[in-house]
């Protein structure tokens, strides 16, 4: 498997592009040096590089192409609804019929603004829970990886740079399962908390009863619960892990698989706070959301394209059943190898992640990267095990038998020295301070 054009392509592209990539979690440093640098096509789950290798891919566009690459139905009503115009001087008709949609899928929602990104809505979310709550404080959940681009979050991660410290001071940290952890912020802060920001469920699976003891604390205390959706709208369930765990906050944030890759993201909540970001009431005015692009007509044709066919083809069991096919049998090759607890699944069958471990147990990002390598040359991209509407039976088939014969190298790396298989540097984690 050659990659000259690519290599081409990545000398240009850093010359000109900071880090040479426009997402982070797509950059040169997450991936092993054998590797695709550039995509040209997908097709289902399918997608073809610069130099036109084909691989069968996971993660799917980070979890936001949840149908399949250029899936047909959607293209086609995002094409449909572009050739009557894509931004207007005033709303579009669509706009209603979108936020109806949303509306029906989130139980409890009665309100609804549309975006571009989730950053976009995550930090609508806390501007709108400070003005409703008149309070500064935000606490984030610090086990969960990512909420925003902007100062208010990433200023809790290692790339903190430019960030003044009167903003970082603004939010706090909790620990995920631990209502303690909770507890004790809301005592040392008393009554200075706005919201809450979290995943109702990432990796680590919920406590029972957890997420509703952390609803009952929040409005205990006169705090605003916000639950992010981005990863688990349209994958744990139509309607998000706050409908598949039965709690529902006051305040959510949905993007990614909601448009299969077309850019729109949802802020939906409770009308008592929606509506201060709008025009009846005679309180101060919430700049909620005011974007040039969030509405753009063919982004909302392919969310609303995307509805039905989660609704009419029962998309969310198909995910739900493709990735415990996919989970059993990565783990019979896990046993076959002896490497249990060296190679780990993690997560709900829907979003399958994956732990490299080395012979002492402990995560080891080069362990990933051989086995990112060993997989990209059996004709895979497999960042995660998340799967997509278009992984059939048959791409699982051949993604589990690729896992197995990347498993044995990864087992003689153990034996043998990883300096013997790995070529090139291990990859790298997003948040680091330092390249």
């Amino acid at each position: 498997m050659k990659f000259c054009d690519s290599r081409r392509l990545q000398a240009r592209s850093h010359a000109i592009i900071p880090g040479g990539s426009h997402t982070y979690a797509k950059g040169d440093d997450e991936f092993p040096e054998e590797a695709p640098g550039f995509i040209t096509r997908g097709k289902g789950c399918h997608v073809w590089d610069a130099d036109g290798n084909e691989f069968i891919e996971y993660g799917m566009g980070l979890r936001a192409v949840t149908l399949g690459h250029a899936f047909e139905p959607v293209v086609q009503a995002a094409y449909r609804q572009m050739q009557l115009g894509t931004n207007f001087t005033r709303p579009a008709r669509i706009e209603v019929e979108l936020a109806e949609a949303m509306l029906q899928v989130i139980d409890g929602a009665e309100m609804v603004k549309f975006a571009k990104n989730g950053s976009d809505v995550t930090t609508a979310a806390v501007k709108l829970s400070r003005a409703y709550t008149g309070r500064e404080l935000v606490a984030v959940c610090g086990d969960q990886p990512f909420f925003s681009t902007d100062d208010w979050f990433i200023c809790t991660t290692e790339m903190d740079a430019g960030i003044p410290r009167a903003i970082a001071d603004l939010t706090l940290k909790f620990a995920y399962n631990d209502l303690g952890s909770l507890r004790t912020l809301f005592d040392q802060h008393p009554g200075q908390i706005a919201c809450l920001v979290m995943e109702a469920e990432t990796v680590t699976l919920t406590a029972p009863g957890y997420l509703n003891q952390v609803k009952q604390l929040c409005e205990e205390q006169g705090a605003l619960l916000v639950f992010d959706e981005m990863i688990t709208g349209f994958r744990w369930h139509v309607g998000g892990a706050q409908k598949f765990h039965g709690v529902v906050p006051h305040l959510s944030t949905f993007g990614k698989a909601m448009g299969n890759g077309f850019a729109i993201a949802a802020l939906a909540g409770k009308r008592e706070i929606m509506r201060l970001g709008g025009l009846e009431h005679d309180l101060p005015r919430v700049f909620l959301l005011s974007t040039t692009h969030g509405a753009e007509t063919h982004a909302l044709a392919a969310s609303l394209e995307t509805i039905r066919i989660y609704q009419e083809q029962n998309v969310v069991e198909f995910l739900w059943s493709q990735g415990e096919r996919l989970r059993t049998l990565i783990n019979q090759s896990i046993v076959a190898n002896r490497l249990e607890g060296l190679f780990e699944l993690r997560g709900r069958p829907c979003n399958l992640v994956y732990a490299t471990l080395d012979q002492d147990h402990n995560p080891s990002q080069a362990y990933r990267t051989l086995f990112l390598q060993e997989m990209i040359r059996r004709g895979v991209i497999a960042p995660s095990f998340v799967v997509s509407f278009s992984h059939s039976d048959a791409e699982i088939d051949r993604t589990a038998e690729a896992v197995h014969t990347a498993l044995v190298v990864y087992r003689k790396a153990l034996e043998d020295g990883i300096d013997k298989y790995l070529t090139g540097r291990p990859v790298k984690p997003v948040n680091r301070e330092y390249n």
